[in-house]
């Protein structure tokens, strides 16, 4: 019995390292494509929800501020005046006059603290193109002209971006940047190529303001905790349009994350991923972590066979993952980073394990339960009348064809 499972989990792995290799080779065919020059310049609001000072946060701002397009704005929304981060945008709306604008929070319409916030920001914005774009990511130089290059397209309705990382100086923040190196950034564009499935990164989101308000605004996802996977399946269900990847990566700085907190933001992930997609499909994930799976052969059946083909799929999945790197990252890993992939792999198998059992998140200080769909609840009251609400009423709030996006199976990255 134990040697049939060790056998049958090496033999998943072998076909993880397909998939892992299938990937690679999409992330290769998306960076050597030429990018596509825009011939217009519409206006561009890009709007950053912030909450307390993420790593090299004002230096992110200045990025963006920095970036040569001719007609943008930046609104840098915050939730109240008692936040850290306030007084960071206040700072970087002085040193960019006219470009920068520090926006507070009006009331909370919804659960998702994120959505609150762009919902006020959207309300501010005056471009014809509305880019959502998290705290602690780095632009590419031509990433505004990306987006209205994209856009130019009228059978686009979103753009969205591959993601890497970069920063790290601890080994949780070198796992992260790792995993969006590896697995994230390289996992979004082989769904696109390989399957046909659109995965929006909620990092950076890219709509013309009509689409967004034909879609119902941001209001329309004020209570799920994956806005970014239900917008990218209403584009394509609502609208009949598609999701383009910009071929640039933008980048995540992450500087000084602990192991610990590594692993609570991919638990996070794990419950938004299995609380999305059909069991099945959730089960179908770990074929993309071939050396957990050679790790469980190794353990059902320990042997120094097992052993040498346990280390012979972490070689490879390491080669496969530098390989991705390389075309993701300006600069390479260190080599310790990159030994350190098969310790990364086996945490986010625990992470995807606890999914499996677990539906509960703590995210921006407060604690929810995460139901089907990703709609939010309150986890043990006082955070606010939702978690006196029975699901069946959470349901009901949620616009029918919204419902249809959220059992599709479509896979969502960020929203976190």
């Amino acid at each position: 019995m134990t040697d049939g499972l060790s056998a049958a989990c090496f033999v998943l792995a072998g076909v993880g390292l397909v998939l892992v290799a299938l990937q690679g080779v999409a992330v290769w065919l998306h960076v050597r494509k030429p990018a596509r020059a825009r011939t217009t310049a519409p206006t561009i609001s890009v709007v950053k929800p912030l909450c307390g000072t993420d790593d090299a946060l004002a230096a992110n701002i200045d990025a963006f501020a920095a970036l040569a397009y001719p007609a943008f704005e930046l609104l840098l929304g915050v939730g109240d005046a008692a936040d850290p981060a306030w007084p960071v945008a206040l700072a970087a709306a002085r040193r960019h006059p006219g470009r920068v604008r520090a926006i507070l929070q009006r009331g909370e319409p919804g659960e998702n603290p994120k959505v609150n916030q762009l919902i006020t920001l959207a309300a501010e914005a005056r471009g014809e193109i509305l880019v959502v774009s998290d705290s602690n990511i780095r632009p590419p130089a031509d990433y505004l002209d990306g987006i209205a290059a994209g856009l130019e397209d009228a059978r686009v309705g979103l753009v969205t971006h591959l993601i890497s990382g970069a920063g790290e100086a601890t080994w949780g923040s070198t796992f992260d940047a790792l995993h969006l190196a590896t697995a994230i950034g390289p996992g979004v564009i082989g769904a696109k190529l390989v399957l046909g499935k659109n995965i929006v990164v909620g990092k950076s989101m890219a709509v013309r303001r009509a689409d967004l308000d034909a879609l119902g605004g941001f209001e329309r996802v004020k209570d799920v905790l994956a806005e970014d996977y239900v917008f990218g399946n209403l584009v394509g269900e609502e609208m009949g349009k598609t999701v383009a990847i910009a071929r640039s990566p933008i980048v995540q700085i992450t500087e000084r994350r602990s192991v610990l907190e590594f692993v609570a933001r991919y638990l996070r992930w794990s419950v938004i991923h299995r609380k999305s997609v059909p069991t099945p499909l959730y089960f179908g994930e770990l074929l993309l972590n071939p050396v957990a799976l050679a790790a469980v052969g190794v353990g059902a059946a320990p042997s120094a066979a097992g052993l040498a083909t346990f280390a012979a799929v972490a070689g490879a999945k390491l080669v496969l993952d530098t390989a991705s790197a390389r075309r993701l990252r300006s600069e390479p890993f260190a080599p310790r980073a990159l030994l350190a992939i098969p310790v990364k792999d086996l945490l986010i198998a625990f992470a995807w394990a606890v999914g499996l059992v677990s539906s509960r998140v703590r995210w921006r200080g407060r604690r929810y339960r995460v139901l089907p769909g990703t709609r939010l609840a309150a986890d043990g009251g006082g955070i606010g009348s939702l978690g006196q609400r029975s699901v069946g009423e959470l349901g009901a709030r949620l616009p029918q064809a919204q419902g249809g996006a959220l059992e599709r199976g479509h896979l969502p990255v960020g929203g976190v």
